[in-house]
């Protein structure tokens, strides 16, 4: 069974027209980003990772590191975090966003959580009956 965490925050989108707020925003609106992330590691490795996915290409943990000047435990740790929400992907040591845009990633995080849905739907259908509810 294939675990997916999904966490959406309903904030107000900022009014500006700064990328790296809107992408803030964007990120944290997907819970991806918090306050305790005080050096806003997670952001930069996300950052990294959309660089990449521009370029159609995956990027190892150690360049990743290099690149944002973390150390290789922190970028593992958030990779981690990225991977265990479904954004991220690994192949032969190299780690790539599961979709080419940001766009193409609000359609997947969609089909997930309507797919959760569903099945939670279908289980409470059972769990229904069983109970003698319906």
């Amino acid at each position: 069974m294939r675990f997916t965490r999904i966490t959406i925050i309903r904030t107000k989108k900022p009014n500006t027209v700064n990328v790296n707020e809107l992408l803030q925003w964007f990120g944290g609106t997907l819970g991806l980003f918090n306050l305790r992330d005080k050096d806003r590691s997670c952001f930069r490795v996300f950052l990294v990772l959309l660089k990449k996915a521009k370029q159609g290409e995956g990027i190892t943990s150690d360049e990743i590191a290099e690149q944002t000047m973390l150390s290789r435990g922190t970028v593992v740790y958030h990779l981690n975090k990225l991977m265990e929400s479904g954004l991220v992907l690994t192949e032969k040591n190299k780690y790539f966003l599961k979709v080419s845009n940001l766009e193409e990633l609000v359609d997947v995080i969609r089909h997930d959580v309507n797919n959760a849905f569903d099945s939670l739907k279908d289980i409470g259908r059972d769990l229904d009956r069983l109970l003698e509810m319906k």
